[in-house]
Formats: structure tokens, sequence, C-alpha cells
């Protein structure tokens, strides 16, 4: 097992199985004053992020979106946080349900509290346009030609001026939804280390005025669509379609093979869900519904863990 920040970058990035696996990821971990360890051990890398309980020498660990850790790398794991005062390591694998054997591990069970969502959805770039066209739900597919004959435009604005909008379209939408996500400080952190070859910006315009605008990852021949704001200007002229149909295409441009959109409900959904809304625009665009392993925690602390579950509990009923 190797522990280094001395990996060859591009060597690394090419293990690499996502942008949150990335390099740059890591590094805007660290100006975040967040503690980075990274892993090999010959055939895959793993990339953790330790955080510090405010006030008590503790730590938990955080493993997104690698590999699942072979039974080697779960005991090293284990005895790294017994060393280092880790309470337990949450690892949320990017690996299909159907494509993988959960290690067996007295240690690891299903975490209570998963980060990711275990189902997302997945476009298959490989097709054509036309192709992805016609898979699409009739209705997704009207909304992308009216807002076309009504005037909006696509810009890709992969630039400082570019985030700008982004970032005051997306908080906007943060605020509205009431969704208590990550800091300003936080996004201007991942987009000045993702910037430059993993992070686009793209901007639906009516004239001048922004309606919305996504932050999208290209990353080893895949897309992402991890950050998107509207306004509520002009909502009718449907912006935000013609922007998910050219960042697809942007995805195809870019030389990538799949475009994972980052997370949904399950097939089946509950309507009154408050992620049904936008399961449902995603689902417009035909993609598959695809189930991801889902989040385990690697115990190694077992009564504080307990008592960690508990006040988690607690928090998110006082946040309510």
């Amino acid at each position: 097992m190797i522990i280094s920040d001395n990996f060859d970058r591009e060597k690394y990035n090419r293990l690499a199985t996502h942008p949150l696996q990335s390099w740059q990821w890591g590094e805007a971990r660290k100006k975040m004053g967040i503690e980075v360890m990274r892993l090999s051990d010959a055939k895959h890398v793993y990339q953790l992020t330790f955080h510090k309980i405010p006030y008590i020498n503790l730590k938990i660990g955080y493993l997104p979106r690698s590999t699942m850790p072979t039974k080697e790398v779960l005991e090293f794991l284990n005895s790294y946080g017994k060393k280092h005062h880790v309470i337990f390591i949450k690892i949320e694998p990017y690996q299909q349900f159907n494509n993988i054997t959960i290690q067996q591990s007295k240690n690891l069970v299903e975490s209570p509290h998963p980060l990711f969502p275990e189902w997302t959805i997945m476009l298959d770039l490989t097709k054509s346009e036309d192709e992805l066209l016609k898979q699409m739900k009739p209705k997704t597919r009207y909304n992308i030609k009216l807002a076309r004959k009504k005037g909006v435009t696509i810009r890709e604005m992969s630039d400082d001026t570019g985030y700008k909008i982004f970032e005051k379209l997306y908080f906007d939408t943060c605020r509205r939804q009431k969704y208590h996500g990550h800091t300003p400080r936080y996004h201007q952190i991942i987009w000045d280390s993702m910037k430059n070859g993993v992070a686009h910006i793209l901007i639906a315009f009516y004239n001048d005025t922004p309606l919305a605008a996504y932050e999208l990852f290209y990353f080893n021949k895949a897309f992402y669509y991890p950050y998107g704001g509207t306004s509520l200007e002009y909502r009718n002229l449907m912006g935000a379609n013609l922007l998910m149909w050219e960042a697809i295409r942007l995805g195809k441009k870019l030389g990538a093979e799949k475009f994972d959109m980052w997370g949904s409900l399950a097939p089946g959904y509950d309507q009154s869900h408050d992620w049904s809304g936008f399961t449902r625009f995603k689902e417009g665009y035909g993609g598959e519904f695809i189930q991801m392993v889902g989040s385990y925690d690697l115990v190694i602390n077992s009564l504080i863990y307990q008592f960690y579950n508990i006040s988690y509990l607690l928090r998110g009923i006082y946040l309510k």
C-alpha cells in the first residue's frame, strides 16, 4: 500500500474513477483546510478526506466515488483509523449495484446517512444526436424546440465571467428552494481548481438575460452535471431544457462516452417527493436509471459511532 502526495498527477488521474477522485479535487479540498490522503494499491487509487470534529480529537473519513476498496485496503484503513482517532470512514463507490460484490468485513455496515443518492440517470453519448433526440420524452423535445423558436441561445463561458453568472443563479436557486448546500467560498475554490480542463460553464440567455447555468465536469471520457441554477425570469421560454440538450452536445464534442446526471430518485418514484421535479426533468432526456452500490461506513470506533448517529439524527430533527 502506497500513501503519497508525490504520485505522477497524470498517471494518478488516469486511474481515478470520478471527478471527486481527481487530483484537482483533492487540491481543492486542501485549500479548504481539509486533510487529504491519497493511496494506491497498484491497480487503483483512493483519495480520502478526513474531517475534524470541533473541540475533540476525533475525525470522520470520507472516500467518495472510488472503486470499492479491496479487503486489503479496508484492513489498512481500519488500522490507519485506529492510529489517527477516526470514528468511521464513509465509502461511496462509483460502481453499479449489479456489477460488484461488497467486500465482507465485520466493520463495514450500510450507512444510515448516505451523502450521494443511490440512483442516477445516465445517457449513452456514443449514440448519434438523432438517436438521442428520438429517445427523449416528447414534451422534452417540444420544449427544446420551443426555446430555440423563442430566441434562447446557449453560450459556453468557461471563464471567471461565466462562473460569476453561474454562481449568482445557483445561489438564487438555493435560497428559493431553501437548500442549504455548500458556501460561496467552497464553490469558488472548486471552480478555481477544476477549471482549465475539467469544469465547464454553460449558460442559457434570452437576449442578454441569463436564464439558467450549469457547471459541468468532464473527466476520463465521462461528462457530469453536478450543479445548476435557474432564474425566475422568462421561465416560459424553457431555457433549462435547451441548456441540458446543449450540455449533452458539449459532452459529445469533448469526447465523453457517457453523461452522468449526478443523482435521481429510483424508477417509479413518488411524484410528491421533494426530488421528483429534477428527477422528472432528467428522465425526460431518455437516459437509463442506474443503481449504484450505495453508501457504507467502515466503523473503527463502534461506541462513538453509535453516539455520532444519534447526534446526527437529533441535528436533522432540529434543522427541520
